[in-house]
């Protein structure tokens, strides 16, 4: 008997001249999983890369939290995704922006997702505005290109973005390689230690390699893909990227000294020495970029005892929004994908949903339970605080919003100085509404007069419009601190 041949990629049909039909179930089955297999993209840090690597711990923290990963010389393993905030999936990786700097540890007590940036503040310290924020600097809903009219327009009336403005366009906004920029956590966090003390403190990763940028006209000519392909190649050759990772403290009794609100992400701790209480090794590239790298789901609530969120209204707001994207993007069950999964036990009743395979054979997805008596250990529970405030939707108190930008420019070298320049005005110069360019100008004059004459000069704006600006601006702000 004659065997027949396989079947090559030809769908059955009525003859050469007749219709494809429906009954051929492994074309339908082949195009209806194939109009499935995107998940909707992330609204921010949609152009991602990811490594896996392990973390070490070098310094017994006890005294301050009683996380179990900062145990001297314990090591944890860490999944990295490093990204672009705004721009698309597919987008050119030297576009100016943010980098996301998001380490996922799979420590013994649960996932811990430290998710920041390579910058150590934020465009905005309230999180009813990231949508805002993120739509003005998406391109627009009409044209459906990024318009500095758009975003300028939006920051015009938000003089605390002064900082990060300053900040992503200098150099820093376009990284030479993922393994030569420093990560921030940015926000503040509460450590609680075994005794219930708490402490509060800031994280940030330095990278061995050292921090090098590139300028506008090396951006031009780099290549599409040049941060991942240097991250992979080094990986690949064995160059291990390392970072050390850095934390900063400060105790609920050194609030009041500040100038500024602790908890305001757009403020760097300035002054407030740093310690190394670890490092990191990234030294494995991912089999597969959809498993690992685009079904990795980050959240700022992934925490675990001994590291609690703190008051920052942004972080607030991202304990809700972040997870929350992930169970829209992913499904209900998106922690039980490997790249998510914890390593610990996970002690919930949770059952069914979308690619649910835990396997459990429990008839009990509730809470309590007699059948299925569960206790909640008091290590895992939350530290108590007291709270005595009146309610009320207003701004916080200590804004001091252009003080730190001004401090970041004149730490700049020269050169970078003149980039930075070069940079915000090539996008102010876009702006047609004299307003808008003259308002912002005179946030970075009032951060430092020379940072905002120089760039005043490049946009074409008059020096006496940006004074009337800025004594529009103290007269109706006459609290805050100016210069």
């Amino acid at each position: 008997m004659a065997r027949r041949s396989a079947r090559t990629a030809t769908p059955k049909a009525a003859g050469d001249l007749g219709p494809v039909l429906l009954e051929d179930t492994t074309l339908i089955e082949k195009l209806a999983r194939f109009d499935r297999e995107r998940v909707p993209e992330r609204v921010v840090h949609a152009r991602g890369t990811g490594a896996h690597g392990v973390f070490t711990a070098t310094a017994d923290i006890s005294s301050i939290t009683g996380a179990s990963l900062f145990m001297p010389g314990k090591q944890t393993p860490v999944f990295v995704r490093f990204s672009t905030v705004i721009h698309p999936s597919g987008s050119p990786e030297g576009m100016r922006d943010p980098r996301g700097f998001a380490t996922k540890f799979y420590t013994d007590q649960g996932n811990w997702d430290l998710v920041g940036n390579n910058l150590p503040i934020f465009f905005i310290r309230d999180a009813i505005q990231f949508p805002d924020m993120i739509h003005a600097l998406k391109p627009s809903p009409v044209t459906n290109k990024q318009d500095p009219n758009r975003f300028f327009d939006f920051f015009s009336a938000t003089p605390e973005a002064t900082n990060m403005l300053a900040h992503v366009y200098s150099n820093l906004g376009t990284p030479a390689s993922y393994r030569t920029m420093d990560g921030n956590g940015v926000h503040a966090f509460k450590l609680v230690n075994a005794k219930g003390e708490t402490m509060f403190a800031k994280f940030r990763w330095i990278s061995r390699q050292g921090v090098r940028n590139l300028n506008g006209a090396q951006v031009a000519t780099a290549t599409w893909n040049y941060l991942t392909d240097d991250l992979y190649g080094e990986i690949g050759k064995g160059n291990f990227p390392v970072w050390d990772l850095m934390v900063q403290t400060m105790s609920a009794s050194a609030f009041a000294k500040l100038d500024y609100n602790p908890f305001d992400d757009t403020k760097e701790w300035l002054g407030v020495p740093f310690r190394k209480i670890g490092e990191m090794t990234l030294n494995k590239v991912p089999t597969n970029f959809f498993d690992y790298t685009e079904q990795s789901a980050f959240a700022p609530a992934n925490l675990v005892p001994g590291i609690e969120a703190s008051p920052d209204r942004m972080l607030q707001g991202r304990l809700f929004s972040y997870s929350d994207t992930q169970r829209y993007r992913i499904g209900a069950n998106a922690m039980q994908l490997p790249v998510n999964r914890p390593l610990a036990s996970v002690v919930n009743n949770y059952q069914d949903g979308q690619l649910d395979h835990a396997n459990r054979a429990s008839d009990v997805n509730y809470f309590p339970a007699a059948t299925a008596a569960k206790s909640t250990d008091a290590r895992f529970r939350a530290a108590p605080y007291g709270i005595d405030a009146t309610v009320d939707a207003k701004p916080i108190a200590k804004t001091n919003n252009f003080a730190q930008a001004g401090e970041f420019y004149q730490a700049l070298k020269p050169q970078d100085k003149a980039d930075l320049v070069t940079n915000l005005a090539g996008d102010l110069n876009v702006v047609t509404s004299a307003r808008t360019k003259t308002i912002m100008v005179s946030y970075f004059y009032q951060a430092d007069k020379d940072f905002g004459t120089r760039l005043a000069t490049a946009v074409n704006v008059p020096i006496a419009d940006v004074s009337r600006a800025v004594a529009d601006y103290r007269a109706a702000n006459p609290g805050q601190n100016a210069r």
